[in-house]
């Protein structure tokens, strides 16, 4: 994680970071996540920052809270897809999805400008 001071990670970037770890094989299943209240220091983060940030990842099923002992990575079992899986799965609809809003916005952009040249719109712009 490379966040400064000035420019604090917010929820989103701190889940989103432990997801690409969690795909990349940084975190494998049953390891713990770092503190929440040492992590939250560290980065200069309020604690509840943190907090948001493991719930989404327990939202995704990625990982599991449990009390008086940490935020695990969930345990590889049979049938069902692994944490590492399903932050790659999220991963990857993440990185299409963004493919998918350029080519939109590339789109409406394009329509714009064919818009603009039409006729009857030159003439309702006098």
């Amino acid at each position: 994680m490379e966040w400064t001071q000035e420019t604090p990670p917010s929820a989103k970037d701190i889940a989103a970071s432990f997801r690409a770890d969690i795909a990349n094989g940084a975190y494998s299943p049953g390891a713990r996540l770092p503190g929440a209240q040492g992590l939250a220091k560290r980065l200069g983060v309020a604690l509840m920052t943190v907090q948001n940030a493991y719930r989404q990842l327990a939202e995704d099923g990625l990982v599991e809270g449990r009390p008086g002992s940490g935020t695990y990575v969930l345990d590889v079992k049979r049938g069902k897809p692994t944490a590492q899986s399903s932050a790659a799965s999220i991963r990857d609809l993440q990185d299409q999805m963004k493919h998918v809003t350029s080519l939109l916005s590339d789109l409406r952009d394009r329509v714009d400008r064919l818009e603009g040249d039409r006729p009857d719109r030159a003439d309702e712009n006098k």
